[in-house]
């Protein structure tokens, strides 16, 4: 024979996905394990009888709702009349066994709760999102390293994966509704295949009944899927997603099969410093073909950029219309298939507005990366020399911003001893944050910094006190950005070392005591 195939491995299970519905299933014990067993031939639309004489918390709650039925008393061999399964979940390892053998006897599938040899199959750990069901088996061999592989797996699956299975579930219901012809079941077939293969996940989840109708049309008509436009009416403007405006094809523009949607990397710039940029940001930098980057990134992390940078034109007053500037330049870039970073300083989950822009890219079709990056609220003071934290001195750090939406001041909890204060975009409003301390409760003693620049080469560290930081700031001038520090573990560490290293000449001899 000259054809050849492959050669079954062995070893493995029979991965099946069984119907369940309104089968009868019994549990044999009334513990978190039996739970965790009801709970997963519920979801299956299971008849669920649960024989013990005692249940947990949550097995009464669905006894109560009469999500099962609960036989109070122990396993008689009578409970396996009429059964598809049974399921054991007890301490009792001889009676487990007992009833092992009974069912195999009358030729029930069943499974024993960590007994191996007595199981008919293995219970597989799961992952569930509408209905997608994602199962991984280790035959039994590492269960805990079966969740680990479920969870890197579930991770790795498009937002929206279940959702877009349902919506292709319905439109695949329409069109067996509207062509019902056994003899036009491949064409059926391949159409949905095209449409499955081409949109983004994504965006098949966001298909309403409008879009479903378009799709139907677009069948019935025999339209290729590919060249249907539709509406991603999830964005309030009633704008066209820029992802699903851009997939038409035209006799100018021959459909090659390939979407040309762009990459959007939002990408935390870190504390100012490139070398402590992390590798993940660094290469996206490198593959960006157009950086958007905020006003106060430093020269330094804008100098290993090799591609156009577009800075934020934000000043006072006007910083709504900037971040809208940023908007449409994203939109654009991303219309063309372009792979753009969006640059924030810090951190961008730290008030950094990070989240505001994945929601709008979001609500445009464009699902961001997200590259965090070390957040001056932590690791600036750390770069000048303040611990945020040490064990007797501080054990709690509030982080807030001095720039609220609308331009209010923060809202200052009374004073804790042991609590380090960061405020951040604070320091143009120092002598009003110094006053709304001193209300709280804030002692006059107690030492504040001003950090300015952390991670770049001019980096510099202001200290005072509460009652003397505005004076010492007023001589001193001040370089922005930088922030406030407000704590006893502002100069935990040795006069010493903070004057070697981290306090600029200017500053020296400016501390609490003046």
């Amino acid at each position: 024979m000259s054809q050849t195939f492959r050669d079954p491995q062995g070893g493995g299970s029979l991965i099946v996905a069984w119907q369940a519905k309104a089968r009868s299933i019994l549990i044999v014990g009334g513990g978190a394990v039996a739970a965790g067993r009801v709970f997963n031939a519920l979801e299956a639309d299971a008849q669920v009888t649960v024989v013990a004489p005692k249940l947990c918390p949550e097995l009464e709650y669905r006894a109560q709702v009469q999500q099962i039925t609960w036989r109070n008393r122990t396993f008689e061999d009578s409970d396996l009349d009429g059964l598809d399964m049974v399921l054991t979940a007890i301490s009792d390892a001889s009676e487990s066994r007992r009833i092992a053998d009974t069912c195999k006897q009358r030729r029930i599938p069943v499974n024993a709760a960590d007994i191996n040899d007595l199981c008919d199959f293995w219970f597989m750990s799961t992952h569930r999102d509408h209905s997608v069901q994602i199962a991984v088996s280790t035959n039994s061999k590492a269960p805990r390293l079966a969740n680990r592989i479920r969870r890197q797996i579930a991770s790795s699956l498009p937002r929206g994966t279940g959702q877009a299975v349902e919506q292709i579930g319905r439109l695949r219901k329409r069109i067996r509704e509207a062509d019902p012809r056994p003899e036009n079941s491949k064409r059926r077939m391949t159409w949905l295949t095209q449409l499955c293969d081409y949109w983004p996940i994504e965006q098949l989840a966001k298909l309403d009944s409008d879009n479903i109708d378009s799709l139907l049309d677009a069948y019935v008509q025999d339209h290729d899927p590919q060249s249907v436009r539709i509406r991603d009416t999830s964005e309030s403007s009633g704008m066209p997603s820029p992802v699903l405006a851009n997939r038409t094809h035209t006799p100018d523009t021959p459909n090659t099969g390939e979407v040309n949607q762009g990459r959007l990397i939002l990408v935390g710039a870190g504390v100012g410093d490139p070398e402590l940029l992390t590798v993940r940001a660094h290469r996206a930098l490198k593959e960006a073909d157009i950086v958007l980057a905020d006003k106060l990134i430093p020269e330094a992390v804008l100098d290993i950029i090799d591609c156009e940078i577009y800075t934020a034109r934000k000043f006072p007053g006007a910083a709504s219309e900037a971040q809208d500037d940023l908007y449409r330049r994203g939109l654009e870039e991303l219309a063309k298939g372009k792979c753009v970073v969006r640059l924030k300083q810090g951190d961008p989950f730290v008030y950094g507005r990070g989240g505001e822009e994945m929601l709008f890219f979001r609500s445009h079709g464009y699902e961001s990366e997200m590259v965090p990056g070390l957040s001056s609220a932590i690791n600036g003071p750390g770069l000048c020399g303040i611990p945020v934290t040490h064990r007797g001195v501080a054990d709690q750090v509030l982080v807030m911003s001095g720039a609220n939406r609308n331009g209010d001041l923060p809202t200052v909890p009374q004073f804790v001893a042991t609590r380090t204060l960061v405020i951040l975009m604070a320091v143009k409003r120092l002598e009003q944050v110094v006053g709304l301390l001193a209300e709280h409760g804030f002692p006059a003693d107690l030492p504040v910094a001003i950090v300015e620049r952390a991670g770049c080469s001019d980096q510099r560290t202001v200290r005072g006190s509460l009652q003397t930081i505005v004076d010492v700031v007023a001589r001193a001038g001040h370089n922005p950005p930088g922030l406030i520090v407000a704590g006893y573990s502002v100069n935990v560490l040795s006069d010493a070392a903070i004057q070697d290293r981290y306090l600029d000449p200017s500053t020296l001899g400016l501390h609490s005591s003046e």
